[in-house]
């Protein structure tokens, strides 16, 4: 399993990646509330409750200030603890972080204008198809100021 980085939480949590990013947020939350496997379930002391973080305060925290690198790496730790106690964890985790790897580098947008000026429409984005621009240009008509 390729490790979850702290900046790679805090950038989830922050809601950098927009909608992809909002569910992959929320997968990871759904995915810390799932109860241990029996694996981890041994080492809880007499009175049956974990010792062993389930990630769910680390994930509320981080939610509530998701530029804190310390709240990041705490919640990476928690998620790698839980990871190699908890078998099933584990592999749920590793499918979570496999698609919310790959959903968010589709996304990613570099748009760079340089070299002067433009005469003509500009678009900005990814993915565009089928665009069409009849544009006429009349004498005399500038875009400069």
């Amino acid at each position: 399993m390729d490790p979850i980085t702290a900046a790679a939480l805090a950038a989830l949590a922050g809601g950098l990646g927009g909608e992809a990013g909002r569910q992959a947020w929320q997968g990871l939350t759904a995915l810390v509330r799932r109860p241990f496997g029996r694996a981890a379930a041994q080492g809880t002391p007499d009175d049956g409750t974990s010792q062993i973080s389930s990630g769910e305060l680390e994930v509320a925290a981080l939610e509530v200030d998701p530029a804190d690198p310390m709240r990041a790496q705490t919640l990476a730790t928690a998620l790698g603890v839980r990871a190699a106690l908890d078998g099933e964890f584990r592999v749920l985790l590793d499918e979570w972080w496999q698609q919310a790897q790959a959903s968010s580098s589709s996304g990613d947008v570099h748009n760079n204008i340089s070299g002067g000026t433009q005469n003509g429409p500009v678009l900005q984005g990814r993915d565009f198809s089928n665009l069409t621009f009849n544009m006429t240009r009349t004498a005399g008509s500038s875009n400069r100021d």
